[in-house]
């Protein structure tokens, strides 16, 4: 990530050196200045370039890799104590999550440090912050955290047939069970696997930790602890569906046709042989360790409102207060809360 602004900083510092030596043998005594060609000159002045350019982006590196893995994590919060502590100090934060690039180094260090607020007690003060009374805060980390989890839900889904796109399903769904175009495709937003992991654990730290510090009730009022649960349990339905698990659950009752004739589900060689491909590709343990990120979220937040999630089930309002309503990345709204449900139950594996 640092390589483009190492590069940067080394080709100014090496014009600069250019500049700075042929002003230097301006300056030379005459006689010396006399017995240097104009190729031989331009010569050693290229050679000089390339050089110097080559010292700089070492040394530029070397700083780059002592700052990350040498030095304290960086904190996008104004100073304990100051005018800006008091009255806004999410707004370094959120500046940092929202309008930098999406694949620089500051906005994954703005990622490390929200989920380092969120599940430890070292900045109690910057994490009872979100939770302040309009919930514009809370509603604002929710959304730059669950983003990169929808994203990765709506590209997995777009090569397993849950796309509006209909001749792209109908491409990937005529590959061969030994065709590895799909695990290529998907290599890229898989290798994000540490930035997933990051916006998982912070969502469901945050509202495990609404449970007892949400003073307001914006986490619930907002609702955002639907938007999260949802987004979870579809994003893990969609990397477990491109592992080759079966993630929809159906009664014996579905199954059943006229005469109540039992009707063996369609294309299960097929699924099976993909899930033996998968289970060995090069991109399967890189989903294995999403799923493992996104289940141990999930249950989290499962046992810090398990008591309200049971009352909800009992009342018939378990899927009004924890799914949402609207459309779904990935999956339908009854194959989500059926997986909420296992989850509660503490079933999901």
């Amino acid at each position: 990530m640092g390589l483009p602004s190492a590069a940067r900083r080394a080709l100014r510092l090496s014009c600069v050196a250019f500049l700075f030596s042929t002003i230097l043998v301006e300056f030379l005594p005459h006689p010396l200045k006399n017995g240097i060609t104009m190729r031989r000159f331009f010569t050693e002045q290229l050679i000089c370039s390339v050089g110097s350019f080559a010292v700089f982006i070492c040394w530029e590196l070397t700083h780059h890799l002592h700052r990350v893995l040498h030095t304290k994590r960086f904190m996008f919060a104004p100073p304990k104590g100051s005018a800006a502590a008091e009255t806004n100090p999410s707004e370094h934060l959120l500046v940092a999550l929202e309008e930098s690039n999406p694949t620089s180094l500051l906005r994954y260090l703005a990622y490390l440090d929200l989920c380092m607020v969120c599940e430890n007690n070292v900045d109690t003060w910057r994490r009872a912050a979100f939770f302040e009374e309009t919930g514009e805060t809370y509603k604002r980390v929710i959304a730059v955290c669950l983003r990169p989890l929808e994203q990765l839900a709506s590209r997995l889904g777009e090569g397993l047939g849950n796309s509006v796109d209909k001749p792209a399903q109908l491409s990937n769904q005529l590959l061969s069970p030994t065709d590895t175009r799909l695990d290529v495709k998907y290599l890229e937003p898989l290798n994000n696997f540490q930035l997933y992991a990051w916006c998982s654990r912070t969502v469901a730290s945050l509202t495990a930790c609404s449970h007892r510090e949400d003073k307001f009730g914006v986490a619930q009022l907002s609702g955002s602890n639907a938007t999260v649960v949802s987004t979870l349990i579809s994003c893990l339905l969609a990397v477990e569906t491109f592992m080759g698990k079966k993630t929809t659950t159906q009664s014996a009752n579905q199954l059943l046709g006229p005469a109540s004739i039992k009707w063996a589900p369609m294309n299960s060689a097929r699924a099976d042989m993909v899930t033996g491909k998968r289970r060995t590709g090069p991109v399967n343990s890189k989903a294995y360790a999403v799923a493992d990120v996104l289940k141990t979220s999930i249950y989290q937040i499962v046992s810090a409102f398990h008591d309200e999630m049971l009352a909800s089930a009992k009342a018939g309002l378990l899927e009004k207060d924890w799914v949402t309503s609207g459309k779904t990345h990935f999956g339908t709204r009854e194959v989500l809360i059926q997986k909420l449900r296992l989850f509660l139950d503490f079933r999901a594996t």
